[in-house]
């Protein structure tokens, strides 16, 4: 369901994804997925109503906190999750990413 929220959000914003992955069929493990953490400085996170934003120059060393947020029940990365720039995004905020794109937008990302 947030899959296709995100979706819909990306169509009606006319934002394209550069590389998609169907994490039905490749499923991205807690070390690959933390991984991808070493790549970007913020993280927002959502779980239901519940949105989390880490800055990892504060939280980089604590990979159990950081997968908390990341890994969901399978083991696996949760979905949908989107990199913008140095920002990752895990599960569907509409807020969220609003505030991502528009600033990724502001600074030519």
């Amino acid at each position: 369901m947030t899959c296709e929220k995100a979706q819909e959000f990306l169509e009606r914003n006319k934002v394209t994804a550069k590389t998609t992955v169907d994490a039905r069929k490749v499923p991205i493990a807690r070390e690959e997925a933390l991984s991808l953490t070493q790549e970007v400085d913020e993280i927002y996170a959502s779980k239901g109503t519940k949105l989390v934003h880490l800055k990892l120059k504060k939280e980089r060393g604590e990979s159990d906190k950081i997968a908390e947020l990341i890994i969901g029940p399978t083991g696996n990365l949760r979905a949908p999750t989107m990199r913008c720039g140095r920002v990752l995004l895990v599960g569907f905020n509409e807020e969220a990413y609003k505030t991502v794109l528009k600033l990724a937008l502001a600074s030519g990302r």
